[in-house]
C-alpha cells in the first residue's frame, strides 16, 4: 500500500493550537468484521492490534480526573475489544458521556447478541457509519449484503428507543474523490427515505470528508487521482472552519496508549511531542502517552498539520460531529 505521508508534508496550512481538552477519542483496536474500502485505519477481520486493560487501566484513571466530559470509542470496531463493556461502564458510572463509533453490523454477529442492549442500558450515543441510504452503494463501498445487515441493526436500535430518546447518528462517506454535499439538505434526503422505505428514524446524519490517507490515498494514488483531490480540498479551503476543527479540544489515542491531534494524524504515525508543565510548553522526541495526561495539560501546545488537514476545513468543514 502506497504511504501517503510523504505526498503530504510539507504543507502551508495555518498553524494553530489547542484550547482546553474535553474529548479523549480512543482507538480501541484494528479489529473488525469489515474491510471498507474508505476506511483510514485499514481495519479488518484479519488485524490483531487491541488496546490492552493495562491501557484501559489509565484510561480510566484520567476520567476519574474529572476534566473529560466526551469518551469517544473507535476502532476497528471497538466492541470487539474485550474490554469495551469495562471501559463503558467505568465512563458512564463518572457521569461521562460515551460515543461508540458502530459499523452497525456489529450488532448482528454472533457473540455480540445482546451489544445493542447493553448500549441503550447505559445510554451510550451510537454513531453509525451508513454511507448511503442505496443498497448498491453502500454495498460497494462496504461488501455484498452489509446493507441488508445495516438497516436490520437499525431497526434493532429503534425499537430499544434510539432515535427517539437515545441518541442516533448516521455517517455519510462520499464514495469518491469529491466532497460531501450540504450536510442538512442530505439528512432531509437519509431521513425520508430510510422512514419511508424501512421505518427507520434517527437524529443527525453527520458528513465527513473521506481523508487521502491510508487505504482511501492508496487507492487515490492507484487512480492517478491523488493529487487532484489534495488539490480539491485545498481550493475549497474555508477560513472560516479553523475556529471549530475537532483537534483543538479532542486528543486521539492509539491502541497502544499514545497521543495523537485526531485519528487521521494516528494513521500517518505524526503523535503529539511536546507538553505544558506549570504554564511551560516542553518539547521531547519522546511521543506522549496517556499516562502523561494524568499530570501534563495540553493548552495552548502547536497542532501537528499536513495536507490532510484541508480535508477538515474545506467547504463546509468536517469532524468526527459532522459538517462544522
Amino acid at each position: 500500500m502506497k504511504d501517503s505521508r510523504e505526498l503530504l508534508l510539507p504543507s502551508d496550512f495555518p498553524a494553530i493550537r489547542r484550547t482546553e481538552l474535553n474529548t479523549l477519542q480512543l482507538n480501541l483496536g484494528y479489529l473488525c468484521n469489515l474491510s471498507c474500502t474508505h476506511c483510514h485505519v485499514n481495519a479488518g477481520p484479519k488485524r490483531t492490534e487491541l488496546m490492552t486493560a493495562e491501557t484501559i487501566d489509565l484510561v480510566i484513571a484520567l476520567l476519574e480526573k474529572g476534566d473529560i466530559q466526551c469518551l469517544d470509542l473507535t476502532g476497528g470496531a471497538p466492541e470487539m475489544n474485550p474490554e469495551f463493556r469495562r471501559l463503558v461502564r467505568a465512563a458512564r458510572a463518572l457521569d461521562v458521556a460515551v460515543i461508540d463509533r458502530c459499523n452497525l453490523t456489529i450488532l448482528l454477529e454472533p457473540g455480540y447478541e445482546d451489544l445493542a442492549e447493553f448500549l441503550a442500558e447505559h445510554q451510550v450515543e451510537v454513531c453509525a457509519s451508513l454511507p448511503c441510504y442505496s443498497e448498491q452503494n453502500v454495498d460497494a463501498q462496504r461488501g455484498k449484503g452489509v446493507f441488508e445487515e445495516s438497516i436490520e441493526a437499525l431497526q434493532k436500535l429503534n425499537q430499544l428507543g434510539y432515535g427517539n430518546g437515545l441518541p442516533l447518528s448516521l455517517v455519510y462517506n462520499p464514495g469518491g474523490a469529491f466532497l460531501p454535499p450540504p450536510q442538512g439538505d442530505l439528512e432531509r434526503d437519509y431521513k425520508r427515505e430510510l422512514k419511508e422505505q424501512y421505518g427507520i428514524v434517527f437524529d443527525h446524519l453527520l458528513t465527513i470528508t473521506n481523508m487521502p490517507i491510508s487505504r482511501f490515498g492508496a487507492v487515490l494514488h492507484a487512480k492517478g487521482e491523488f493529487q487532484s483531490y489534495v488539490q480539491l480540498l485545498k481550493d475549497n479551503f474555508s477560513q472560516d472552519n479553523l475556529a471549530a476543527v475537532m483537534c483543538r479540544q479532542l486528543v486521539s489515542v492509539d491502541w497502544q496508549g499514545f497521543l495523537y491531534d485526531c485519528d487521521f494524524n494516528q494513521m500517518l504515525e505524526m503523535p503529539i511531542h511536546a507538553s505544558r508543565q506549570n504554564d511551560t510548553l516542553i518539547a521531547s522526541d519522546q511521543p506522549m502517552h496517556i499516562r502523561d495526561l494524568l499530570g501534563q495539560s495540553l493548552r495552548h501546545i502547536p497542532i501537528k498539520v499536513a495536507e490532510h488537514c484541508y480535508g477538515c476545513t474545506a467547504g463546509q468543514g468536517s469532524s468526527c460531529s459532522g459538517a462544522l
